[in-house]
């Protein structure tokens, strides 16, 4: 089972998943009111704050060096003690605890739960927030590409694409289960983007194989999140027109929760069973055609002749050359 669980598909699912939680500073428009009316910022104050969100989500440059340093081949292969701190899930780990902390402590900031903090202060917790993302983004996009180097486009489209569906997500989870209850959501917030990466950072690894299948399966997810795509729509066009029962919320939420974690699941499990397929396939027609290679150290089979009765080896072989004729060479013999 858990070499089924150590795949790159698995990677991929993993990082999907992972991408579809971290989008929360996506939904800043639900928890800024109560950040507003609890800190009694000003609209130019709140938009200060909104500026350090976008600060945050655009400076990879940290994660980008941390996935540089963790992945490198002589560290992971000759690091020895060191070698199970290497891996893109340090990458994700970081991000986990960054997440955690800034809107922990924003949450805390809108209940009171620790002393109104100055500005420059609440502005950290949302670059830190923010800051996260890249971090997440980072270890599943680049080790999307590190393990299709022949599809890089598609894969990196691929997840991009959820982590923008994250957003769309998000806001189903608060409409769904903390409608009215901003504050609530920012500690759902800071609880289940954190650990989704660290139940599933362990799964996101490098992977250094190459399928003819690898295309067809990846248009697959692609197209999965195209339905998610049009499902979204079509939610969101419904919820405008008409007023949606909390009952009817909860039915498109399950059902929501079920294509997102089945396809995905289904589409690597399905890549997985074609890969073994193909590589056991290869492996017989390797083993047929090594059968047919001639083997130094198969043993030589030598035919004896028995000499005819009462003759030594000396003998046999002067009677032999006594019938040649006397104008005939060996060569003419030979041949």
């Amino acid at each position: 089972m858990m070499e089924r669980l150590n795949s790159k598909w698995i990677t991929t699912v993993a990082s999907i998943w992972i991408q579809c939680s971290v989008g929360g500073s996506y939904t800043f428009s639900i928890y800024s009111s109560t950040l507003k009316s609890t800190q009694n910022y000003d609209q130019s104050t709140l938009s200060s704050v909104s500026l350090f969100k976008e600060n945050g989500g655009c400076t990879g440059v940290l994660a980008g060096l941390l996935y540089s340093f963790v992945t490198l081949d002589h560290r992971r292969h000759n690091a020895g003690r060191l070698r199970r701190f290497c891996g893109p899930w340090v990458v994700l780990f970081m991000g986990a605890i960054l997440s955690f902390v800034g809107y922990f402590f924003m949450w805390a900031s809108v209940v009171g739960l620790i002393h109104r903090p100055p500005v420059a202060l609440m502005r950290l917790f949302m670059f830190t927030a923010a800051h996260s993302t890249t971090f997440s983004t980072t270890a599943g996009l680049v080790t999307g590409v590190r393990n299709f180097p022949a599809h890089v486009g598609t894969i990196a489209g691929l997840l991009e694409g959820y982590l923008g569906l994250s957003g769309a997500i998000l806001i189903q989870v608060y409409n769904t289960l903390f409608q009215g209850n901003p504050s609530n959501y920012l500690l759902f917030l800071a609880v289940f983007p954190t650990s989704m990466t660290l139940l599933l950072m362990y799964f996101v690894r490098i992977h250094d194989t190459n399928s003819e299948d690898d295309k067809k399966h990846l248009n697959t997810l692609s197209i999965a999140a195209l339905i998610m795509v049009a499902y979204f729509m079509i939610i969101i066009i419904s919820d405008n027109i008409f007023i949606m029962a909390s009952w009817v919320r909860i039915v498109t939420f399950i059902f929501l929760l079920l294509q997102l974690l089945v396809t995905p699941l289904g589409i690597a499990f399905q890549a997985q069973m074609d890969d073994t397929e193909i590589l056991s396939l290869t492996f017989s027609s390797e083993r047929s055609n090594s059968s047919l290679v001639y083997d130094p150290e198969a043993p030589i089979i030598v035919a004896y002749h028995e000499l005819p009765a009462g003759k030594t080896c000396q003998e046999n072989h002067d009677s032999t050359f006594d019938d040649l004729p006397k104008d005939m060479n060996l060569q003419q013999y030979a041949l």
